[in-house]
Formats: structure tokens, C-alpha cells, sequence
């Protein structure tokens, strides 16, 4: 049995009813800071030029993708081996030079046609999203940051997720000491109640945007 299927028996054993309390109780939202964290730290490893602890994180972020596989599989949804064969199929789709037969052997062309490649993926998704043009896992600050930008160029009508009055005269006080400190207060708040700013922040950005696009696509 190879090292992967090993790690595979061991995660879904953890997962398991006979196996890890903590690990049971995970979910994808529940493990999606430690995913983030586990690629700082590999990010790291790569900065210091530290080949010895770069083998561990990356050991760490594997067991993270395994983990939310395992996850998928227990609802039936999808499985570790469908997650390698859509990344294995994708490398084959974007390299036509390597398995098909165009010839670029240029790194500039190379990257230009996958550019051309992915663009033609992603399209569609592309087309229909108000939004699409954000990167997909922003730290949550910054995105919320970036779709009320979005908001303000487009003109769009952000209806009751925001009182663009109290906006307005909120911004008018506000410096960058005050700021700072608001949102300190409001992470010692959260830390007080329990709650995870990063996520409450961007599951609210989220059905904001997806009830401003109803509304968009409802008006065309």
C-alpha cells in the first residue's frame, strides 16, 4: 500500500466513529483558518529556504486537503481520487504543448496560452457573475474591501446590506487610529462571544453578493 493510501485509512479513520473526537467534529468551515495557516507556514518554510521543515508543512497541508475530502466523501459528494483526477485532467488541458501538439517552447507563450486556456474555461462562470473578476479566498477584510469597491463602480444597489448613509457619515470620522481600534474592539467582541470574524464577515459578503446578483439578473 502506497504512503497516500496509508494517509487516506488514517484520515478516514480519525473521521470515523471509533476514532478522533476532535477530528469528528471538523468541518470545511471549521478547518478553513487552518487551511490558511498551513500554507503561511509552508510559505514560510519556502522564504527561509528550510527544505528540512518545508517536507513536515507541506505533510500538514496535505493532511488538510485530505481532510476536506474525507468530509466530501462522508456525504457522498465527492472523494480524494476525483479531486486528483480534476487536477490531473486540468494540467493535461493547459499543457497542449506537452500532451497535444502544439509547440511552445517559450515560457512567455506558455503562460499566455494558459492564460487564453483558462479564460475559455472559466467564461461562462465568468459572464454570470457581477463579481467574477475577484480573486476566489481573499483574507475576508480585504475582500469585503475589494465588492463594496465593486459596488460603488458598478452603481449597483447593495439595498438593505448597507446603509450607505451611515456610510457616508461613519467615514467622515474615521482616521486610521480609529479605525484600527474599531476593528480590534469588534475582533475582542468576537473572541469574547466565540464567534470567527473571518468567517462571519465573508459568509455576510457572500449572500450579499448573491442577493445583488439576483436582483441583477432579475432586471436584465
Amino acid at each position: 500500500m502506497s504512503a497516500i493510501e496509508d494517509l487516506k485509512k488514517t484520515v478516514a479513520l480519525l473521521r470515523s466513529p471509533e476514532g478522533c473526537p476532535w477530528d469528528r467534529e471538523q468541518t470545511h468551515q471549521s478547518l478553513a483558518d487552518c487551511l490558511v495557516e498551513e500554507c503561511c507556514e509552508v510559505l514560510d518554510t519556502i522564504d527561509r529556504n528550510d527544505m528540512e521543515h518545508m517536507r513536515e508543512e507541506l505533510g500538514d497541508l496535505l493532511l488538510q486537503v485530505l481532510m476536506h475530502a474525507q468530509m466530501a466523501e462522508e456525504k457522498g459528494i465527492f472523494d480524494f481520487e476525483a479531486v486528483a483526477a480534476d487536477i490531473n485532467a486540468k494540467l493535461i488541458r493547459r499543457h497542449p504543448h506537452v500532451f497535444g501538439n502544439e509547440r511552445l517552447l517559450d515560457p512567455d507563450q506558455v503562460l499566455k496560452r494558459w492564460d487564453e486556456i483558462k479564460a475559455t474555461e472559466k467564461a461562462s462562470a465568468s459572464q454570470q457573475s457581477i463579481f467574477g473578476s475577484l480573486p476566489p479566498r481573499l483574507p475576508a477584510l480585504l475582500f469585503a474591501w475589494k465588492v463594496y469597491k465593486q459596488i460603488q463602480k458598478k452603481g449597483l444597489d447593495s439595498g438593505e446590506w448597507i446603509d450607505e448613509e451611515k456610510v457616508a457619515e461613519s467615514a467622515e470620522e474615521m482616521n486610521e487610529e480609529n479605525v484600527g481600534r474599531l476593528l480590534f474592539e469588534i475582533a475582542a467582541a468576537c473572541r469574547r462571544v466565540k464567534i470567527d470574524p473571518e468567517s462571519a464577515l465573508r459568509r455576510y459578503t457572500q449572500r450579499m453578493i448573491e442577493a445583488i446578483e439576483r436582483n441583477e439578473q432579475e432586471d436584465r
